[in-house]
């Protein structure tokens, strides 16, 4: 089968297309013909060697696909041969950017008419952070003011529609007019180009919109010296959620940023809570079922063949995309 493979650790030159054989299931697992695989920044971290829970190359990447079941292995009795599913890496699948991929059943979620393979395969990392984020740890609910960094991104696009469709009022921070009045599509109350904003006037125009009391929610998608901003723009009572660092800096914590105002700081990272005992299957289903009802828009900017993800990656870094970057695997791709 085609695949991307890792060989080394490196830039967007690293990855590599290979023939490699094709992956059988094993007790417990499900063989899906991918026909779309997100691309994420967790991917470009492993690929640089800088991913927290990496292995060592030779390294199929990719966490999250769409595709057709092909074969079950022993023990599968949930699944057939020919369902449309999408499935996200629990950490043991074979890697997504490839034709065929082995992943555990746990893993896997059949879709309902109405969601294409393209969208599903965006859904299990960026959407279901997001719905985790929004809905069960921050309880976001229509008495908030909801903050969402870097709102033009997949985990922020997602975010903005979640929140809002709980009735919040949004605030969407992205880093260009462009990307301010894109997020603004996507059901945000008010948009701010922070590059009209660095730094401590960002804080201050936040202030400014939240009347000086501050969010309710700030969902942190940056890391770094933003985490510093957010911990100052949340509210007394609020909750920070803090889900990413790729800004891959040092963030400098102030604790009278927050402990004076009784305020909570909530961290996120979906492979280790799956380590701990999460289940994402409902949590899918039921945002597979939001997508299907026409409740989100799920934005996909950018498509790349399987054999250019080496393009997918650079133009991830340049951060200049709007929404997902998806990468064409099989003929299913859009079905």
């Amino acid at each position: 089968m085609r695949a991307v493979r890792i060989d080394r650790f490196g830039g967007p030159e690293a990855l590599v297309p290979v023939d490699v054989p094709d992956p059988v299931p094993g007790p417990g697992e499900v063989l899906v013909r991918i026909a779309a695989a997100g691309v994420n920044r967790a991917d470009a971290l492993l690929r640089a060697g800088l991913y927290h829970r990496a292995g060592r190359p030779p390294l199929i990447p990719g966490a999250e696909a769409a595709g057709v079941v092909v074969e079950v292995g022993e023990g599968v009795t949930d699944f057939a041969p020919g369902q449309r599913v999408m499935a996200l890496d629990g950490g043991k699948s074979s890697g997504f950017y490839a034709e065929l991929a082995t992943v555990s059943a746990t893993q896997v979620v059949v879709l309902p008419d109405g969601v294409d393979l393209a969208r599903a395969a965006a859904l299990p990392i960026a959407w279901l952070s997001a719905w985790y984020c929004v809905r069960h740890l921050a309880r976001v609910s229509k008495d908030d003011t909801v903050v969402v960094k870097a709102a033009a991104s997949g985990v922020g696009t997602a975010a903005v529609q979640i929140a809002a469709e709980a009735g919040a009022r949004v605030i969407a921070l992205a880093g260009s007019a462009e990307k301010a009045a894109w997020a603004g599509e996507f059901g945000a109350d008010v948009i701010v180009d922070t590059s009209a904003f660095p730094d401590d006037a960002e804080v201050e125009e936040v202030l400014r919109l939240t009347d000086g009391g501050g969010a309710d929610v700030v969902l942190d998608t940056v890391g770094g010296r933003a985490f510093g901003r957010s911990l100052r723009e949340v509210g007394h009572g609020g909750r920070v959620v803090a889900l990413a660092n790729v800004a891959l800096e040092p963030s400098t914590v102030d604790t009278r940023d927050f402990y004076p105002k009784n305020a909570s700081i909530l961290g996120f990272q979906l492979t280790n809570l799956q380590i701990h005992g999460y289940d994402p299957r409902p949590d899918l289903r039921e945002l597979a079922d939001r997508v299907a009802a026409g409740a989100y828009r799920v934005p996909i900017e950018t498509v790349v063949p399987l054999e250019e993800a080496r393009a997918a990656h650079e133009r991830l870094e340049r951060r200049d995309n709007r929404g997902k970057i998806v990468l064409s695997v099989g003929p299913e791709f859009g079905k």
